[in-house]
């Protein structure tokens, strides 16, 4: 499997451009907070820019999305 085709699996089915997309399904507050929360004690994030190292998704903007999820299983 190349590299793409790598980032992709991570991904799953969820894209960075969704949060454009009017039709995306959000999550409460109270739930984003609480997979952020997941995200920031996960040894995969980066503090400086709040990515996930594995799919390099913003997870700021990430755990709003209803369809997003952890590459690891996180959340």
């Amino acid at each position: 499997m190349n590299a793409w085709q790598e980032y992709k699996k991570k991904l799953g089915t969820t894209r960075p451009w969704d949060v454009l997309n009017p039709n995306m399904e959000w999550v409460a507050d109270d739930v984003s907070k609480s997979r952020f929360d997941i995200c920031e004690k996960c040894p995969s994030f980066l503090k400086v820019t709040s990515q996930c190292r594995e799919c390099g998704c913003f997870m700021k903007i990430k755990v709003k999305l209803k369809e997003a999820v952890c590459p690891l299983g996180k959340w």
